[in-house]
Protein backbone atom coordinates (compact mmCIF):
# COMPACT_ATOMS: atom_id res chain seq x y z
CA UNK A 1 0.00 0.00 0.00
CA UNK A 2 1.47 3.34 -0.79
CA UNK A 3 1.48 6.57 0.81
CA UNK A 4 -0.41 8.19 -1.99
CA UNK A 5 -3.32 5.33 -1.36
CA UNK A 6 -3.59 6.13 2.41
CA UNK A 7 -3.18 9.79 2.03
CA UNK A 8 -6.30 9.61 -1.35
CA UNK A 9 -8.28 6.93 1.83
CA UNK A 10 -8.24 9.37 4.60
CA UNK A 11 -8.73 12.61 2.61
CA UNK A 12 -11.91 10.13 1.19
CA UNK A 13 -13.60 10.44 5.30
CA UNK A 14 -16.55 12.07 6.28
CA UNK A 15 -14.36 14.23 8.71
CA UNK A 16 -11.94 15.26 6.11
CA UNK A 17 -14.56 16.27 3.61
CA UNK A 18 -16.42 17.96 6.30
CA UNK A 19 -13.39 20.08 7.16
CA UNK A 20 -12.18 20.94 4.01
CA UNK A 21 -16.03 21.61 2.12
CA UNK A 22 -17.54 23.23 5.08
CA UNK A 23 -16.89 27.05 4.80
CA UNK A 24 -15.93 27.61 8.62
CA UNK A 25 -14.67 24.31 9.24
CA UNK A 26 -10.99 24.58 8.30
CA UNK A 27 -10.27 28.28 9.77
CA UNK A 28 -11.58 27.07 12.95
CA UNK A 29 -9.52 24.14 13.29
CA UNK A 30 -6.46 25.96 12.01
CA UNK A 31 -7.33 28.46 14.71
CA UNK A 32 -7.42 26.20 17.34
CA UNK A 33 -4.16 24.32 15.98
CA UNK A 34 -1.94 27.77 15.93
CA UNK A 35 -3.15 28.78 19.43
CA UNK A 36 -1.97 25.29 20.37
CA UNK A 37 1.17 25.09 18.75
CA UNK A 38 1.86 28.98 20.19
CA UNK A 39 1.13 27.09 24.14
CA UNK A 40 3.41 24.41 22.89
CA UNK A 41 6.46 26.24 21.60
CA UNK A 42 6.45 29.28 24.08
CA UNK A 43 6.35 26.41 26.87
CA UNK A 44 9.07 24.49 25.44
CA UNK A 45 11.05 28.22 24.81
CA UNK A 46 10.65 29.20 28.90
CA UNK A 47 11.89 25.83 29.78
CA UNK A 48 14.59 25.98 26.91
CA UNK A 49 16.13 29.34 28.26
CA UNK A 50 15.92 28.10 31.55
CA UNK A 51 17.91 25.23 30.84
CA UNK A 52 20.24 28.07 28.49
CA UNK A 53 20.93 30.35 32.08
CA UNK A 54 18.27 33.00 29.86
CA UNK A 55 15.41 32.79 32.13
CA UNK A 56 13.88 32.41 35.49
CA UNK A 57 17.34 31.54 36.47
CA UNK A 58 16.37 31.98 40.63
CA UNK A 59 14.05 29.09 39.82
CA UNK A 60 15.52 25.58 39.99
CA UNK A 61 14.88 23.98 36.47
CA UNK A 62 13.41 20.99 38.34
CA UNK A 63 10.43 23.54 39.18
CA UNK A 64 9.97 25.43 35.78
CA UNK A 65 9.60 22.13 33.96
CA UNK A 66 7.24 20.46 36.37
CA UNK A 67 5.00 23.85 36.14
CA UNK A 68 4.91 24.17 32.73
CA UNK A 69 5.28 20.25 31.01
CA UNK A 70 1.81 19.47 32.09
CA UNK A 71 0.70 22.31 29.56
CA UNK A 72 2.90 21.49 27.44
CA UNK A 73 1.60 18.29 26.75
CA UNK A 74 -2.30 19.08 26.62
CA UNK A 75 -1.52 21.85 24.44
CA UNK A 76 0.53 19.44 22.22
CA UNK A 77 -2.78 16.91 22.03
CA UNK A 78 -4.62 19.40 20.62
CA UNK A 79 -2.46 20.44 18.24
CA UNK A 80 -1.80 17.46 16.93
CA UNK A 81 -5.73 16.95 17.16
CA UNK A 82 -5.70 19.74 14.82
CA UNK A 83 -3.15 19.42 12.73
CA UNK A 84 -4.46 15.80 12.29
CA UNK A 85 -8.04 17.22 10.72
CA UNK A 86 -5.92 19.64 8.71
CA UNK A 87 -3.83 17.12 7.35
CA UNK A 88 -6.37 14.30 6.42
CA UNK A 89 -8.59 17.10 4.77
CA UNK A 90 -6.19 17.81 2.21
CA UNK A 91 -3.88 14.50 2.73
CA UNK A 92 -3.25 13.85 -0.84
CA UNK A 93 -1.54 17.96 -1.22
CA UNK A 94 0.39 17.12 2.07
CA UNK A 95 2.52 14.29 1.75
CA UNK A 96 3.83 15.64 -1.26
CA UNK A 97 4.24 19.31 0.09
CA UNK A 98 7.94 19.76 0.90
CA UNK A 99 7.40 22.18 3.90
CA UNK A 100 5.58 19.78 5.45
CA UNK A 101 7.33 16.83 4.94
CA UNK A 102 10.29 18.92 6.22
CA UNK A 103 7.89 20.11 9.15
CA UNK A 104 7.22 16.31 10.18
CA UNK A 105 11.18 15.73 9.77
CA UNK A 106 11.78 18.29 12.22
CA UNK A 107 8.86 17.39 14.27
CA UNK A 108 10.56 13.86 14.37
CA UNK A 109 13.59 15.37 15.32
CA UNK A 110 12.65 17.02 18.29
CA UNK A 111 10.77 14.41 20.01
CA UNK A 112 14.12 12.43 19.75
CA UNK A 113 16.01 15.48 21.30
CA UNK A 114 13.33 15.31 24.03
CA UNK A 115 13.85 11.90 24.46
CA UNK A 116 17.44 12.11 24.72
CA UNK A 117 17.62 14.64 27.22
CA UNK A 118 15.03 13.52 29.25
CA UNK A 119 16.49 9.91 29.59
CA UNK A 120 20.26 11.14 29.53
CA UNK A 121 21.15 14.30 31.08
CA UNK A 122 17.72 15.75 32.98
CA UNK A 123 17.37 12.28 35.08
CA UNK A 124 20.31 13.51 36.88
CA UNK A 125 18.55 17.02 37.69
CA UNK A 126 18.78 17.01 41.31
CA UNK A 127 22.75 16.22 40.64
CA UNK A 128 22.91 19.66 39.04
CA UNK A 129 24.17 22.38 40.97
CA UNK A 130 22.32 25.72 41.37
CA UNK A 131 22.16 27.42 38.28
CA UNK A 132 24.87 24.87 36.36
CA UNK A 133 23.07 23.58 33.62
CA UNK A 134 25.35 20.63 32.17
CA UNK A 135 26.36 21.26 28.88
CA UNK A 136 24.48 18.22 27.33
CA UNK A 137 21.07 20.00 28.86
CA UNK A 138 22.37 23.60 26.76
CA UNK A 139 22.84 21.64 23.89
CA UNK A 140 19.38 19.75 24.18
CA UNK A 141 18.12 23.49 24.96
CA UNK A 142 19.43 25.04 21.75
CA UNK A 143 18.61 22.22 19.85
CA UNK A 144 14.79 22.39 21.05
CA UNK A 145 14.44 25.83 20.35
CA UNK A 146 16.06 25.72 17.15
CA UNK A 147 13.85 23.12 15.78
CA UNK A 148 10.45 24.48 16.96
CA UNK A 149 10.92 27.94 15.17
CA UNK A 150 12.09 25.83 12.39
CA UNK A 151 8.53 23.69 12.76
CA UNK A 152 6.48 26.82 12.88
CA UNK A 153 8.21 28.31 9.60
CA UNK A 154 7.24 24.98 8.09
CA UNK A 155 4.32 25.04 9.11
CA UNK A 156 3.79 28.72 7.63
CA UNK A 157 5.31 27.65 4.79
CA UNK A 158 2.71 24.85 3.96
CA UNK A 159 -0.28 27.11 4.33
CA UNK A 160 1.43 29.23 1.30
CA UNK A 161 1.97 26.32 -1.06
CA UNK A 162 -1.41 24.67 -0.12
CA UNK A 163 -3.79 27.81 -0.14
CA UNK A 164 -7.27 28.05 -2.21
CA UNK A 165 -7.37 24.04 -1.50
CA UNK A 166 -10.09 24.69 1.05
CA UNK A 167 -13.56 25.18 1.22
CA UNK A 168 -16.50 24.20 -0.93
CA UNK A 169 -15.95 24.27 -4.35
CA UNK A 170 -17.50 27.51 -6.19
CA UNK A 171 -21.22 27.00 -7.71
CA UNK A 172 -21.81 27.83 -11.49
CA UNK A 173 -24.26 30.23 -10.29
CA UNK A 174 -21.68 31.95 -8.05
CA UNK A 175 -19.18 32.72 -10.53
CA UNK A 176 -18.64 36.20 -11.53
CA UNK A 177 -18.58 36.69 -15.56
CA UNK A 178 -15.53 39.26 -16.91
CA UNK A 179 -17.71 42.19 -18.05
CA UNK A 180 -17.90 42.14 -22.06
CA UNK A 181 -17.21 45.05 -23.91
CA UNK A 182 -20.16 46.90 -26.09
Amino acid sequence: MSIATVANGLQGLAVARFVSQAPWAFPVVETVHVIAISLVVGSIAVVDLRLLGLWWRERPVVQVADELLPWTWAAFVVAAVAGGLMFISAAVKYVTDPPFQLKILLLVLAGVNMLVFHYGAYRRVADWAEGRTPRAAKIAASLSLAFWIAIVACGRMVSFTTQDQFGPPPSASASVKAPTAG
